[in-house]
């Protein structure tokens, strides 16, 4: 049996037809840019994430580029962030001419440990971008706590976290700002690239919609000196139609990490851990493994494509080197690049292949080569 990391033809199946609809309908109207699918969907996705505005742009890199700077970020300024997330994250903080500040993960969730927040601020401290990673939020309430304490903005980096909640609340409706993609393997993807900031601030709403379009709020009138980062109508009528689905994409993925869970009991596997108050949406289903690389490459052979989101942290990488600074060490990133592995996770994922993933996995980690001969 092979076992796809990610199937993104199974998803466009089930949402063929309509998509097909909304961009032919798109297409006879020729109306391209900043029209009524992206009107819509920017009020569709502030409903759905519980925040006043939703302003679509180029990118998941682009919404927090443009966040950072809709929220008073200049050169010089700090953000306090982790290693442990996409580069996308420092490259944002570096374009709006900041320095990021590095500080560990929690150990259980591999978000950012907000009891290694108040060591890391300093005079030049502006903000905290806390990374809700693989489909978990970080520990908001600390974290907000924190920065009130401190006159910081928190700006999230919820590019893998669509739906997923915190005590209650949305990603993206809590800190002053945030970010999400749309790239086409997260939980809401576009056919290509695209982006969202959402917030609750309409100066900062107000800020984003003239840079994502060159500063202008009117043709050939600039007021700020932006970029060219619109959510074209082609992507935001595919949104449209894929957004009523999320629920149930998520539930699906969900139902997926609790098999998951059930067939990996009493194996020497790190399973995911989910913190209390949190609601986890699964963008990624991450395990922790002795020995990843050998038990990674034992999976390749019977047919299970696995991920390893991320293999080298952001302060290890070869342009990340000497930027920014570190506080207090990042011993549980280090270590941990070195174990996560993700498995196979989409919501058409069907009983048969969990069962064989997580049967090869059991088979490796215990070394029991006949059973994972049976197996394939």
């Amino acid at each position: 049996m092979n076992v796809p990391f990610v199937d993104l033809r199974a998803q466009h199946a089930a949402v063929r037809e309509p998509v097909a609809k909304v961009l032919a309908d798109t297409l006879e109207t020729m109306d391209l840019v900043l029209g009524p699918n992206v009107r819509a969907f920017e009020a569709e996705f502030a409903w759905y994430c519980q925040t006043e505005y939703a302003i679509g742009v180029g990118s998941g890199t682009d919404a927090l580029y443009l966040a950072l700077r809709a929220c008073g970020i200049h050169p010089g300024d700090e953000v306090i962030t982790v290693a442990n997330t996409f580069f996308a994250t420092i490259e944002a903080i570096l374009l709006v001419g900041a320095i990021p500040v590095f500080v560990d993960v929690d150990p259980d969730t591999y978000t950012l440990d907000p009891s290694k927040l108040e060591p890391a601020i300093g005079k030049r401290t502006r903000a905290i971008l806390p990374v809700h990673l693989y489909g978990q939020m970080a520990d908001m309430g600390a974290i907000m706590d924190v920065a009130e304490r401190h006159g910081l903005v928190v700006v999230e980096d919820a590019c893998q976290a669509h739906g997923a909640t915190d005590r209650g609340r949305r990603a993206g409706s809590i800190g002053h700002a945030a970010a999400f993609s749309f790239y086409m393997s997260k939980n809401l993807g576009a056919y290509g690239e695209a982006g969202m900031v959402t917030t609750n601030s309409r100066a900062t709403a107000e800020t984003v919609q003239l840079l994502r379009n060159h500063g202008s709020a009117s043709k050939y009138e600039h007021r700020l000196v932006g970029i060219n980062s619109r959510l074209d109508e082609l992507q935001a009528s595919v949104l449209r139609v894929k957004l009523r689905h999320l629920d149930d994409w998520n539930r699906s993925r969900q139902q997926h990490a609790r098999r998951y869970a059930e067939l990996l009991e009493g194996v020497e596997v790190r399973r995911p851990i989910v913190r209390e108050g949190a609601e986890h949406v699964y963008h990624l289903y991450v395990v922790r493994v002795e020995d990843r690389d050998r038990i990674r490459e034992a999976l390749n052979d019977v047919g299970v494509s696995t991920g390893i989101h991320y293999p080298i942290p952001i302060h290890q990488q070869v342009a990340g080197r000497g930027i920014g600074r570190i506080v207090g060490g990042l011993a549980v990133t280090e270590t941990i690049a070195q174990r996560i592995l993700s498995l196979p996770m989409y919501p058409e994922l069907d009983d048969e292949q969990i069962r064989y993933v997580a049967a090869c996995l059991r088979s490796r980690v215990d070394h029991d080569w006949n059973s994972l001969v049976k197996v394939v």
